[in-house]
């Protein structure tokens, strides 16, 4: 419990620094993103990447497109996901939006069996031939994996995210398997 706790507050250390949000807050998010992470067998430090591009850890964040909260998830396509936690409005509130958002992740993994895809789906930018979504939230997940293992160097993210194809491809360290 205590290592655990070590990582959280080196997660929020670099959380509350780059994204100008209070410690005590980052630490919240960040606890909470690897308490959902386990439930669902999701990688925390994608959940946390995602928040990241997506927000800015900015809980009340709005795109034009609709999409609210810390992953940005838009009520009218997964209003079923945020019943059980009260409707709608419970978009804004943070433990709801990391459990909605990460369970849309899992289900679009689930269903594409390849992290680049899925990531592109979540953003509704299947048709960027460049997966800058993907790279940007790949890049984060980098970083934060750097917070916590700095002297180890892990290999950087994949340079080609997917195939051109939509088939399923293997990347080392992206796909569900490698994701805890």
């Amino acid at each position: 419990m205590q290592a655990e706790e070590g990582r959280y507050r080196a997660l929020s250390e670099f959380v509350a620094r780059r994204y100008r949000v209070s410690q005590d807050v980052a630490f919240d998010l960040v606890s909470h993103a690897h308490t959902v992470g386990r439930q669902l067998q999701l990688d925390p430090l994608l959940i946390i990447a995602v928040i990241a591009v997506e927000s800015r850890f900015n809980p009340i964040a709005e795109s034009r497109a609709g999409a609210k909260g810390l992953m940005q998830i838009i009520p009218k396509y997964h209003g079923d996901k945020l019943e059980e936690f009260g409707g709608e409005q419970a978009v804004f509130e943070p433990s709801a939006n990391i459990h909605v958002g990460a369970r849309i992740l899992k289900e679009y993994l689930r269903r594409t069996g390849n992290l680049g895809i899925a990531l592109q789906m979540y953003a509704g930018a299947l048709s960027d031939s460049e997966d800058q979504y993907t790279r940007k939230v790949l890049d984060e997940r980098y970083r934060l994996h750097q917070v916590l293992a700095p002297s180890r160097r892990p290999s950087a993210p994949p340079a080609t995210v997917r195939a051109a194809s939509t088939t399923p491809v293997s990347y080392p360290n992206v796909l569900p398997s490698a994701l805890d």
